[in-house]
């Protein structure tokens, strides 16, 4: 089987055979949402020519942005001719982080470029919060913090003040001078990825007491926490609470926050993802076996 995780920088494919994983590798976005369709198709083979094109016959991919059966086989379509006759299960990449932490039912929380809460109960019942995509939302990603930290330096501009400690960390990042830049800057044609790789910079500000950007990452852990709650609230689950992606399986003060608030409304199960998603794949391909196994079969 071939397992794929479809990011907004990367795409890692990985094959199994047997229980082993016998090729593993990546590429760039094949995710349309981040690159073109063009740009996608060639990652694609780019990336099954490194996998030694595999013969597979069950493909389970995840990817951000599928949000519709629509944009499940738009993708599906994408990957097809790459595995003539196999059979493609395409879905949002939260259920690969929830799969990766070991459980098949709960709540993961993607903090990375992007954020979204996705969950699911005993019952088949699914529910998700956010993933709107940075646009509408994405609190507590990295683009966001990113984002933030923009709006404080400026903020800070037009009050006269001095620019701070968090102000020349990322004036640093920019090969930026003067704070009024950043405006020209960021709407010169920067990519949310851009912004969310200025996110250590809040992180450094705030290990060095910055107080503006300790309540950033206070306020994206708080902002994760809510996504994570209503998932649970909707599905009626105690957890776990699976926290992953770049930022959440990476950044301590995130976790702690995270942590923070998820106790303050009654939910202490919580875990850190400490594997990449895509080991995910085998939990979610033996449960969809063991569904349709589980299906009455037709009489004739």
């Amino acid at each position: 089987m071939l397992g794929l995780d479809i990011g907004g920088s990367k795409t890692r494919g990985m094959v199994w055979s047997g229980g082993q994983v016998v090729a593993d590798a990546s590429a760039g976005s094949a995710n349309v949402q981040n690159v073109s369709v063009a740009d996608a198709r060639k990652h694609l083979a780019e990336l099954f020519a490194a996998l030694g094109h595999p013969a597979a016959k069950v493909v389970f991919a995840g990817a951000g942005g599928v949000d519709t059966d629509d944009d499940a086989a738009a993708l599906s379509a994408l990957i097809a001719p790459f595995v003539p006759g196999a059979r493609i299960t395409v879905v949002h990449d939260t259920r690969l982080l929830l799969a990766a932490g070991g459980a098949s039912t709960g709540v993961a929380v993607i903090a990375g470029t992007g954020s979204a809460a996705w969950g699911a109960n005993d019952a088949g019942d699914e529910a998700r919060a956010g993933g709107w995509g940075y646009l509408l939302g994405d609190e507590g990603s990295g683009y966001w913090l990113g984002r933030e930290a923009v709006r404080h330096s400026l903020h800070q501009m037009d009050l006269g003040a001095e620019p701070d400690l968090l102000t020349r960390g990322l004036l640093d990042y920019c090969k930026l001078s003067d704070p009024g830049e950043l405006i020209g800057h960021f709407h010169a044609g920067t990519t949310r990825r851009y912004w969310a790789a200025a996110s250590p910079v809040i992180f450094a500000a705030a290990a060095q007491g910055h107080a503006e950007a300790l309540r950033m990452v206070d306020q994206a852990g708080s902002d994760l926490a809510a996504m994570a709650h209503q998932v649970a609230t909707q599905l009626g689950v105690p957890g776990p609470v699976v926290l992953g992606s770049g930022l959440g399986s990476n950044v301590p003060a995130l976790q702690e926050s995270f942590r923070k608030h998820l106790a303050a409304k009654g939910l202490d199960d919580v875990r850190i993802l400490d594997q990449d998603p895509i080991f995910g794949v085998p939990l979610l391909v033996e449960a969809q076996a063991s569904a349709a196994a589980a299906r009455p079969t037709a009489k004739s």
